[in-house]
């Protein structure tokens, strides 16, 4: 079994150097939906988390930034994934919803990864992610002084297909993820528009590592940075506490961008909440009002016995 593993492994490492050389960013960029809560909704960003939890695990994600500014983004995620079979192979779903003024896109991702044992705890995973994306454009409710005769009619359900890869590790206390959720570069209007818009690479590496700082209590320092071309780095760094496997207090910083505080419950080894809010500390935070950003998410997992976990995942 190990050598089988090994070998498909290797196969399989080899395409994934090969998508990733491919996925070197090149152009201007739009960048892919923000998460304050990104280490609860792993899957959404790299399909190799599909099926790491080893259950069937789900979760609902909405997010409203900028409250109280006029056409600010909202995004509605959700997100279905479990490990399939005996041999590493894991599957997932996720539908992502992105609404900016008069602008709402729709993706519907299909997830596969395969697992490989690296030692007794350790699991090296790669994953493939499949998309399709819809665009809507409702021109007629902006206030237009242009002739253009692009921004004349509505554009709705535009279809365009996409790819994403990625890569993740974890053994019992750390793990660590390289992912391009989506590789394919697709403009969405013509050149010669005035108004163009192209769907650009945006790379993701994520990382984290569990304490026991004593019999109830754990600590959980994260870090995810995002690198698009065209838009500022983004780093996230996050510390969690989660105390008597059931509350968890955590505080994260999104560099020169916001302060963020999470609070989170599991009430049951099934079934967390966690909520989110950021509070911007960029011009937009000081020039325009806006009450912050607030983020819930609702994950549950299918657990059939009470043995199948030690205690609740930290990630």
């Amino acid at each position: 079994m190990i050598p089988y593993q090994s070998t498909i492994a290797y196969k399989i490492g080899v395409l994934f150097a090969l998508l990733f050389m491919a996925a070197l960013p090149k152009g201007m960029a739009q960048q892919d939906s923000q998460y304050t809560q990104y280490m609860y909704n792993t899957v959404t960003v790299n399909p190799a988390y599909a099926g790491s939890r080893g259950h069937i695990s789900t979760a609902l994600l909405y997010r409203s930034q900028w409250v109280g500014l006029d056409g600010a983004p909202t995004t509605q995620t959700f997100n279905l994934h479990s490990p399939i079979g005996y041999r590493g192979v894991g599957l997932g779903l996720s539908i992502v919803n992105d609404q900016i003024g008069p602008t709402s896109e729709t993706y519907f991702d299909v997830d596969f990864s395969y697992t490989v044992y690296t030692s007794t705890e350790g699991r090296l995973s790669f994953g493939l992610k499949a998309s399709a994306h819809l665009l809507d454009v409702r021109f007629s409710e902006l206030n237009q002084y242009t002739t253009d005769a692009s921004l004349q009619n509505d554009i709705e359900n535009k279809f365009s297909p996409n790819i994403g890869a990625g890569v993740y590790y974890h053994n019992e206390r750390f793990y660590a993820g390289l992912s391009v959720p989506r590789i394919l570069e697709t403009r969405h209007f013509d050149e010669t528009s005035l108004s163009t818009a192209k769907e650009q690479m945006n790379f993701y590496l994520i990382t984290g590592y569990v304490w026991d700082l004593n019999d109830n209590t754990k600590f959980k320092p994260a870090l995810l940075t995002k690198l698009v071309t065209g838009a500022p780095l983004q780093v996230d760094v996050s510390a969690n506490f989660m105390f008597s496997e059931k509350f968890i207090l955590g505080a994260a910083y999104r560099w020169d961008a916001a302060f963020s505080g999470m609070v989170g419950f599991n009430i049951s080894e099934k079934f967390l909440i966690g909520l989110a809010y950021d509070r911007e500390v960029t011009e937009l935070g000081e020039a325009i009002y806006n009450s912050g950003s607030f983020e819930a998410i609702l994950r549950y997992d299918f657990i059939s016995t009470k043995g199948n976990l030690k205690s609740p995942r930290f990630f």
